[in-house]
């Protein structure tokens, strides 16, 4: 027996109302795939934005944890070296203006040479500071000098005197100065550190 198939072929239509029917469900098909495309590309584009604020957010809490940080480890590292630095300037400082005071009187005293006649230059200075100044002056310039003891004057203070012009040398004022900057630069650290 052989086997009958039934015919599903829309014989009735024209042709005409079948290009309709296509047209139409070509326009629906478009309009739904233009639809889900927008709904895609408007959540892709709220993820990204909800990942970049979320990075934003981490990165600004990660800077300020290492701002913290690197506060915290310089305020520790003034803190352990303050001390320190305090006391070597106390230590060296004068030692290191004792050793330069008689190359600075030199240095200063150069200039003053080139405008001197045969006229002595005064020097006033301390009677400790007396050796290491005038042997280097004798060594270097050979110049007539009248050196006068003054024991009120600190070990790094020397009085230079010629033709009514006067010089003032003063490492000990600048020792004491570069002490005091010290002291409040780490007083200053400290303070900042216990905010």
């Amino acid at each position: 027996m052989a086997l009958k198939l039934e015919s599903f072929e829309a014989t009735d239509i024209p042709p005409a109302a079948e290009s309709g029917a296509d047209h139409a469900m070509e326009d629906a098909r478009l309009a739904a795939f233009e639809q889900g495309y927008t709904a895609g590309w408007d959540d892709a584009s709220n993820a990204s934005a909800q990942d970049q604020t979320r990075i934003r957010a981490d990165l600004a809490r990660s800077i300020q944890a290492l701002g913290f940080t690197f506060h915290e480890a310089r305020t520790h590292v003034l803190k352990a070296l303050g001390p320190l630095i305090q006391e070597m300037t106390v230590r060296l400082l004068p030692e290191l203006a004792r050793e330069a005071l008689a190359p600075t009187v030199l240095e200063t005293l150069l200039p003053l040479a080139e405008r001197l006649a045969e006229a002595p230059i005064d020097l006033v200075l301390n009677p400790a500071a007396r050796t290491p100044v005038e042997s280097l002056l004798e060594q270097a310039t050979g110049l007539p000098l009248n050196i006068v003891e003054e024991p009120l004057l600190g070990e790094g203070q020397v009085y230079l005197r010629l033709d009514g012009c006067e010089t003032r040398i003063d490492l000990d004022a600048a020792t004491g100065q570069l002490t005091a900057a010290l002291r409040g630069f780490f007083g200053l650290s400290a303070q900042e550190g216990a905010k």
